[in-house]
């Protein structure tokens, strides 16, 4: 699972502040948030992102401009958003001379080096900004740019947060390669592949039902067993979710009974970080299709474990296939109710304060 760094590298000038006429703020009535900034900037707090404020100088306007007499305001600037709870991370102004053609400058990546050692994941990176060059640092970065003036605040929130939560999981070992992309909010492309048609026919469930796009890859040693493929498609799914969830702020939590034909599920699931699994099905056929159904619990224990998770699956029924997609259908219901966020809530749905 990677543990690369993501970033936020945000425009101060015309992005956060606005600019007056004579781009000079060297008054306080000329003082003020571009609208909807701070109420923008908050909703990008929590997803994981560290939050870099970028400028090309000291002061706004012309490089002539002192220093000293606008530092005042971005410090008021800085104080005014820590009150609402947004604290960067780090803050990168060009200070170089002569200011033309100065590889610091934007979009140049000069300022930029620590950002570029491979510790950071840049295509999952941002630069917001207001100018094409805050569009172009994002090309030079291999970054993603969302501009504003073609995007408002709010947008530009919503297009990070969704970005937030698509994941896609890499896992090759000995026995399988897996590719599997997850996007929460549905927007991406579905498609199953894991060479087992029945599992396929299961997993396919989840993004029918559960409001997910799902996408998955694997080839897996099905000469020697099913078990690996399995159980491995599992576990990236369990990782998946897991990191496409965040830090859970707004989040539903909880989520599903349903019946189908002469079957019953029942699937119970709390996405509060403490992974515990409860199984109670019972299948009288060794096999549906060509999927052991001895493998269906160890599939769910599996994502329970790496998505950290509480899980409690119970179903009954005649029909083992109909017991089988009735199991997956109620999951993805689960899944959909508890993954289900509100864009506006940053709180976090535990009395603990953590999750």
């Amino acid at each position: 699972m990677s543990t690369l760094k993501k970033a936020l590298f945000i425009d101060r000038d015309g992005t956060i502040l606005a600019e007056p006429a004579d781009e000079q703020i060297d008054a306080l009535e000329k003082f003020a948030f571009v609208p909807g900034a701070i109420s923008g900037l908050k909703a990008l707090t929590g997803l994981g992102y560290e939050l870099v404020l970028v400028s090309n100088q000291d002061g706004l306007g012309t490089p002539s401009f002192p220093t000293e007499t606008f530092l005042p305001f971005q410090n008021l600037m800085l104080e005014t958003l820590k009150g609402e709870g947004v604290v960067f991370d780090n803050i990168l102004i060009d200070k170089s001379f002569p200011y033309e053609n100065a590889p610091t400058r934007k979009p140049g990546t000069g300022m930029f080096g620590a950002y570029m050692d491979g510790s950071y994941d840049l295509p999952a990176c941002f630069v917001i900004g207001d100018r094409q060059t805050d569009v172009e640092l994002a090309a030079n970065l291999g970054a993603r740019a969302l501009q504003l003036g073609p995007l408002n605040w709010a947008e530009i929130a919503e297009s990070v947060r969704s970005s937030s939560r698509q994941v896609t999981v890499k896992r090759k070992t000995r026995e399988t390669d897996i590719e599997l992309t997850l996007d929460l909010d549905g927007k991406g492309p579905s498609g199953i592949s894991t060479g087992l048609n029945f599992f396929d026919h299961m997993l396919e469930q989840i993004p029918h039902h559960g409001g997910v796009s799902l996408a998955v890859n694997c080839k897996g040693d099905l000469k020697v067993d099913e078990h690996h493929t399995i159980e491995d498609t599992g576990i990236a799914l369990g990782q998946a979710i897991y990191r496409a969830l965040g830090d859970k702020r707004g989040l539903e939590r909880y989520g599903f009974a349903l019946p189908m034909d002469d079957c019953k599920a029942l699937v119970l699931i709390d996405f509060g970080g403490r992974p515990v699994f409860v199984w109670k099905v019972q299948f009288d056929r060794e096999y549906i299709g060509d999927t052991p159904t001895e493998m269906f619990p160890h599939f769910f224990k599996s994502l329970c474990a790496e998505a950290r998770c509480n899980l409690r699956i119970e179903a009954e029924g005649e029909n083992n296939h109909h017991l089988a997609e009735s199991i997956f259908k109620a999951f993805s219901r689960a899944l959909r109710q508890a993954v289900r966020r509100n864009v506006f809530d940053s709180t976090l749905p535990s009395s603990k304060g953590t999750l």
